[in-house]
């Protein structure tokens, strides 16, 4: 079974409506913007300014941690005079660890988001076999813990965000499914189906990571079987890339993963999550929903509590398996049928094309993923095209050679796949096709051995030099990350050319950096960095810089700063190196996922995270200062 109804138009995924306070969500309500506050809980004035101030700027949800039950009582003075100050902004407890938290949350707050990898579980990474009888035992545990939440949220009308971390899978689901988008889906489903044996159904979803594959595999998934479950289980989705980081780097993955969801009709509320100030997400997270977001249906509500979603292209049955790591997806597409997916939805790879060398440069297969640049921008950067090392345009589109189609176009098609030499090809500009669904459909009807040349717009504009407007950089960012990102996720594409960015250094920096947050091509340190909160034991922002220019020369490389403990040692799986906030003014340091230092005073420790990058031969010298277009 698809996860959307149409993989070449986009149509807004139909779900129920969920009220937050009085505020709708899903349904025909708009795409909702929210946010998280970094203020400490039991700190009321501080906490209802910066609520304040995000209203201002627009958001519509906000966040609250809530730490232990003492923290979570204080919310009832910040939802008091906040409601006072006339704002009537939905507020939501932030719950890990602590269920006597969320039951005093669920008193004063409109909503509760709890991680089912540990609200009732405490993540030891103990390796054990279960056996349905114990796996049930298990499940009877969380039901005894998780049910008396449920009934509160039930009786006071509180809508609940069943919200799944890659990074805090608990060890019963590691041991079942893996560290799998699975496993990630298994976990919020069995906290579910205990809400439903109560009749409670104002939930939301979510299945955040802080790598864009993974981040999209799982909602997809998680739509997929959701909507296996039967036409009553059409809840509402909150997007988000956790971990993301700060600056173009943080905008681009969060760009790729919501932006990708989104433009197929999947979400009805986002989180942009930077290691920035909150104020600094809300025009990110506008941005996506005007960029890749869908309008809300003109559907009426009452009629769509309970209603089927659209219906799907025929398809043949799930197929699952509880040791898998997705669930196989395999289209029946009739004669008449335009569409046939070249990629598996639910499981990452690269599509295999052959080799072709393009001024000197191979691509295709395995090979690199090379970035492109028109004439005009290569002329712009040639007096400085010595000076940029390994990050220089490396193709002239001009002088390429590619072939260019419009993917509906059946005689050209038809040529195309009789020619056994491989040849580079791309969507014609002017197609008057949206970019995903057009580069989809090129991936799917032309022989496979035929690399392609992904282009972020068909309507590009020449280049010009750099321009002041933040919002129109921005806005380029936005587009180039959406549709580049997502065809990259979808293991489509050999090589990218960067146009909706005028300028050409710029464009130049947006190519390497949306292939870096891809994870299509490696070239320089990557950091994942949690977004500042009330949990966090250090200042986030001025730590995160420390270290960037401490390591940001370690091509490679990939370091994760954490604010606290809660999805540390799980998101810090993929990671080399990891800096965590232990204690107050004391932070751990991990190689991988297991703690090697305790304690060390915050001063000292950027120096002691680069002795033990040495220690591990990680380690090399900076080089003399890189260029000014250097991505960064």
């Amino acid at each position: 079974m698809p996860y959307c109804p149409d993989l070449l138009s986009s149509t807004r995924r139909l779900t129920r409506e969920v009220h937050i306070g009085a505020l709708g969500l899903g349904a025909q309500h708009p795409i909702r913007i929210q946010s998280m506050i970094t203020a400490d809980t039991r700190d009321t004035p501080a906490c209802v300014a910066e609520i304040l101030a995000l209203a201002e700027a627009g958001c519509e949800i906000v966040r609250i941690t809530a730490q232990t039950k003492s923290y979570a009582a204080n919310l009832q003075h910040i939802a008091r005079e906040l409601r006072a100050a006339g704002c009537q902004v939905p507020l939501v407890a932030d719950i890990h660890f602590k269920p006597d938290a969320a039951m005093e949350a669920a008193k004063w707050v409109e909503k509760i988001r709890v991680n089912p990898g540990n609200y009732a579980d405490k993540k030891k990474f103990v390796i054990r076999d279960y056996d349905d009888a114990q796996y049930c035992g298990e499940l009877a545990r969380i039901r005894a813990d998780f049910a008396p939440l449920v009934r509160r949220c039930k009786a006071l009308g509180r809508a609940m965000r069943i919200g799944t971390n890659h990074g805090s899978l608990s060890d019963r689901i590691m041991n079942r499914y893996g560290d799998t988008p699975l496993g990630m889906v298994e976990s919020a489903l069995e906290f579910a189906r205990i809400a439903r044996d109560d009749d409670y159904h104002q939930l939301v979803f979510s299945m955040k990571a802080s790598n864009p594959k993974v981040m999209i595999e799982a909602y997809r998934l998680l739509v997929a079987r959701l909507a296996a479950q039967g036409p009553d289980w059409n809840y509402p989705i909150h997007l988000g890339v956790t971990e993301a980081g700060d600056g173009e780097d943080g905008r681009i993955k969060s760009a790729i993963g919501i932006g990708s969801l989104l433009a197929d009709g999947i979400g009805d509320t986002i989180r942009v999550s930077l290691t920035e100030d909150s104020i600094h997400e809300l025009p990110v997270a506008r941005a996506l929903v005007r960029g890749c977001g869908v309008p809300p249906q003109a559907v009426v509500a009452a009629s769509r509590a309970h209603s089927s979603p659209p219906p799907s292209p025929p398809t043949r049955p799930l197929t699952e398996d509880a040791a898998a790591s997705h669930i196989a997806w395999e289209p029946v597409i009739d004669s008449a049928a335009a569409f046939t997916p070249s990629y598996d939805p639910f499981c990452y790879e690269r599509r295999r094309s052959a080799v072709v060398t393009v001024m000197g440069h191979q691509l295709g297969a395995d090979r690199t993923v090379r970035v492109f640049t028109t004439q005009d921008r290569w002329n712009a950067l040639a007096h400085k095209i010595t000076a940029l090392g390994d990050f220089k345009p490396e193709i002239v589109f001009e002088q390429a050679a590619v072939r260019e189609l419009d993917p509906r176009d059946e005689a050209a098609i038809a040529a195309l796949n009789a020619q056994a030499t491989p040849q580079l090809i791309s969507v014609a500009d002017g197609t008057e096709m949206a970019v995903i669904p057009a580069f989809r459909l090129l991936a799917a009807r032309t022989a496979p051995h035929h690399p392609i040349l992904l282009k972020d717009t068909l309507s590009p504009q020449p280049a010009r030099l750099a321009t002041a407007d933040p919002a129109l950089s921005l806005e380029a960012t936005i587009t180039a990350s959406c549709h580049l990102g997502a065809l990259l996720c979808d293991g489509i594409g050999d090589a990218i050319l960067v146009r909706s960015e005028p300028a050409p250094g710029r464009s130049l920096r947006l190519a390497y950096n949306l292939l870096q947050a891809a994870g299509s091509r490696i070239f320089k340190t990557d950091y994942v960095a949690c977004p500042s909160c009330g949990r966090t034991l250090f200042n986030l922002q001025h730590t995160t810089q420390k270290i960037r220019a401490a390591t940001g020369h370690l091509k490679g490389v990939r370091i994760a700063v954490m604010g606290c403990i809660v999805n540390g040692p799980g998101e810090m799986a993929d990671a080399d190196f990891g800096y965590v906030g232990g204690a107050p003014g004391k932070i751990n340091l991990y190689v991988g996922k297991t703690a090697v230092q305790f304690n060390i005073p915050e001063a000292d420790a950027v120096t002691r995270l680069t002795d033990l990058i040495r220690e591990h031969g990680k380690w090399v010298e900076a080089p003399p200062e890189a260029a000014a277009l250097q991505p960064h």
